[in-house]
This record gives C-alpha cells, structure tokens and sequence, in this order.
C-alpha cells in the first residue's frame, strides 16, 4: 500500500459516499450492523468509518443508553459522516488512528471494522488494539474485500485502466481493497494479535447501478484509484473514467448493470 492510498480527501468523501456506498457497501454494512447489535451492547467503537455508512444502520439498532465511538484516521472523511449522521447524544466522533487507539482497555462491548483492515500497515498492531480495548468475551467484528477477480466491476475497470497506463497501470484495487484476501492469513494475524476464537464467513452479494458510466464515476473519482489516476496525468482523469464505462458496459451493456461483489465477514471474540 502506498500513502496515497489512505487519502480521502477532497470531493472523494462525497463522491464516495453518494455513488460508492449504494453501489458496494450498504448491503455489507446493514449485514455488519445486524452481528454487532445481535448481542444488545452497551458500548461500541467503530474503527475506520469512513463516511459513515455502518453508523447509519447501527446507530438506530443500539439502546437508548448505549455508548457508540465512531473513529476515523481521515478528519474530511469523519466530519462528512458526522454531518450526513445529524445529532445523536449516544455518538462520539473522534479521529483516531486504529493502530493507536485514544482509549482504555477493556473500554468496549464490541470494536467494528468495515472494509477497513486491507488499509492498516500492520494489521497484527491493529488487531492488537481491538483486542486490547474489548473487555473479556468482547467481539471484534469486521470485514475485508475477496479478491479482485471475485468482484467484476473493480476487475474490469482496473484492467481498463490498464490500457490508458499500459507501462504504469493504476493497481489500488487490486492492491489495498482486495489485496488482503487470503483467509489463512487472516486468521493467523488475528491469532498473532492474541485472539483465539476466530469465525470467516465468505458472502456473496450482487451490486447493481443505474449504468456503466455511474460504476466508473463511482471507482475512478470517490476512491482514491483518483489520485492513482491523476498522479499519473490529471488531465486524463476524465478519459480514464470513460474508458472504463466503455469497458464496463461493453460486457454488461448500456442500460442498468449488476455484477458480483465478494466479501469475507469476520468476528473474533477476546
């Protein structure tokens, strides 16, 4: 992973949450809010939230007195899901880094993760962390991406995008999203962090849009394959969006499209 992986920065946290979130992510975090709310707890801490889209579904499932934390490393990512959230006296918004967390042990019920661990530098450290500040019995609860080939649409726009930089191809996707995929590998590092009840369940879902120009808005501007983009020559940065729309609905079609997204949901318990 590279720094300019973790910057979402810009008009990235709006585009990323107008077009990516109902594209990818609302699905796994309505799933992901159902498993941290299932066992009633008092208090939560979200790692890496991004803008916010496992707030909006769990917030309204937590009880009226619950304790909810809500971190981000990324202050303009943070401070856009604050924003869309509104006012609700049981949430925290505090930036902080996963790696490093502000807060005591055995602080919290559950710590949640969605789609975050794939950009942590050491995922053992971050692991650490959530264990650290889960009281006895607290769940860990988080998802990462398959890999690249088990999700058509990033595949397909990345291998467009290989064709606008054939001798330095934008590889983010495949790189940081879905590059912490291997499943042993996982349970190992969260075995290294000191957790010892791990359960992996492999969900398949199906993302659709409105058209192939809206996926390829979605991954070329609201992530930061942008600034893999425009590092490369910004004044491409609208030829590469459609090339990958031409791409995508060369085998999808003009009209609405689908395709399969693959994710792995993870719960480790202290």
């Amino acid at each position: 992973m590279t720094e300019r992986d973790k910057v979402f920065s810009g008009s990235i946290p709006k585009f990323y949450d107008t077009l990516m979130v109902p594209l990818i992510f609302e699905g796994y975090a309505a799933d992901l809010a159902a498993l941290v709310a299932a066992s009633s707890p008092g208090s939560v801490l979200e790692t890496a939230a991004g803008s916010g889209a496992v707030t909006r579904a769990l917030a309204p499932r937590l009880g009226a007195n619950a304790r909810y934390v809500v971190t981000d490393l990324n202050q303009p990512m943070l401070d856009y899901a604050a924003e869309r959230q509104g006012a609700d006296s049981r949430i925290e918004w505090k930036q902080a880094d996963a790696l490093h967390l502000p807060f005591d042990d055995a602080a919290f019920d559950v710590v949640c993760c969605q789609f975050g661990a794939m950009f942590f530098p050491d995922r053992v450290a971050g692991y650490a962390e959530a264990r650290r500040v889960l009281e006895p019995g607290g769940r860990f609860v988080f998802n990462v991406w398959d890999r690249i080939e088990k999700n058509a649409f990033a595949d397909e726009i990345t291998r467009a995008l290989a064709t606008v930089f054939p001798h330095d191809p934008p590889r983010f996707l495949a790189r940081t999203p879905h590059g912490y995929y291997d499943v042993a590998l996982i349970r190992d590092d969260l075995s290294r962090a000191g957790f010892t009840t791990i359960t992996i369940e492999t969900q398949e879902k199906l993302s659709r849009a409105a058209s192939a120009h809206g996926v390829a808005i979605a991954y070329c501007q609201g992530t930061p394959l942008r600034n893999e983009i425009e590092a490369r020559d910004a004044r491409l940065l609208e030829f590469a969006t459609q090339r990958a729309a031409q791409a995508l609905a060369g085998r999808y079609g003009n009209g609405p499209v689908a395709g399969k997204i693959q994710a792995h949901v993870i719960v480790a318990t202290r």
